[in-house]
């Protein structure tokens, strides 16, 4: 049984790994979020579709957990195909204990997160040493729906790379704007290393009006930090400069 990264989206971003796996599949279990290119390189796999979007109907968790032990017990070759780094967000934790318990082995093949697409795509190091010491990377919600303790997070100095947070951008910004300067550099990267990739490069302060003008209800990851602000140092991208004078307009 497999438990494989596609990365955000740009399918040439997979492993050398992926790619091997991906072309022994017998069963491809689809996440939503996944490019559907990826197919064509399991030409072997039977494909079964079990998207999860938050704020969609969305194939049930328990459901997903107990196809993958079925068709693992049943000696097919498996692989479990998640967006972005599977491990990351991803309730791969859950799948991977429920997998063990009934006696699979799982390997694990990891790939590019969003947040490193995202900042690529801005042409930003997410850790200038100039600016902070580090990275956190962070959803938007706990699991009981909950808020992050962003006074905490904001304390670290490093910079923030929130996860699921474009439902929540105005509480959120609200939230952070508690604890960082008004002027701290801010950025949303909508379908990083996608054709439909959209930036925007802003302040803190502006953040939840600037992003207004984004794709709505589209995943996205939002970028905190002065590490950010090298980034906005440098001319915006066509992309970048047409989002951001539609969230302005």
């Amino acid at each position: 049984m497999v438990l494989l990264s596609a990365g955000p989206g740009d399918l040439e971003l997979l492993t050398l790994k992926a790619v091997r796996a991906l072309a022994q599949a017998e069963v491809l279990l689809l996440d939503e979020l996944v490019d559907p290119a990826i197919v064509e390189l399991a030409p072997r796999a039977r494909v079964v579709r079990v998207g999860k979007r938050g704020g969609c109907r969305s194939t049930p968790q328990d459901f997903i957990c107990r196809l993958m032990r079925r068709c693992a017990l049943q000696g097919q070759r498996v692989v479990r195909v998640k967006g972005g780094e599977a491990l990351l967000f991803g309730r791969a934790g859950e799948e991977i204990a429920f997998l063990r318990a009934a006696g699979v082995a799982v390997r694990i093949i990891n790939g590019v997160s969003a947040a490193f697409a995202a900042a690529a795509a801005l042409g930003a190091s997410l850790t200038h040493r100039e600016h902070c010491h580090g990275l956190t990377l962070v959803t938007a919600h706990t699991a009981d729906h909950g808020e992050p303790d962003w006074a905490a997070l904001c304390a670290t100095g490093t910079t923030l790379a929130i996860y699921m947070g474009m439902r929540r951008i105005d509480s959120l910004t609200h939230a952070l704007l508690r604890h960082l300067p008004a002027d701290t550099p801010a950025a949303v990267v909508q379908a990083a290393s996608q054709p439909g990739e959209q930036r925007l490069l802003t302040t803190l302060s502006a953040l939840a009006s600037d992003a207004a003008g984004l794709s709505p209800g589209a995943p996205g990851v939002i970028l905190v930090g002065r590490a950010l602000g090298e980034a906005l140092q440098t001319p915006v991208p066509a992309a970048a400069a047409r989002a951001h004078a539609t969230s302005v307009a």
